[in-house]
């Protein structure tokens, strides 16, 4: 659970950055192997995840509601981690 909380807290970071000239964005990555980007725009508070397979091709998917972003992006980061063990 306190993973999941911690994606939200890198989310709601998101929000509340001030700097509006660039676009926020995180990365999500696990061993240092980037799994997905994610970006935030302001000006409708949406969230765009973007996904990554071993041949980094992304999927892309949006979201309006900051927990569906997040349990996106953690079971993302749960897959990743139960095929690497």
């Amino acid at each position: 659970m306190s993973q999941l909380a911690g994606i939200i807290q890198r989310l709601q970071s998101m929000q509340k950055s001030e700097d509006h000239e660039d676009l926020p964005q995180r990365l999500f990555e696990v061993n240092g192997k980037v799994l997905c980007q994610v970006k935030y725009f302001p000006a409708t508070n949406m969230y765009e995840v973007e996904e990554y397979d071993k041949d980094r091709y992304k999927k892309k998917y949006q979201f309006d509601d900051i927990d569906m972003a997040a349990i996106e992006i953690f079971e993302i980061v749960q897959e990743e981690k139960t095929s690497s063990s």
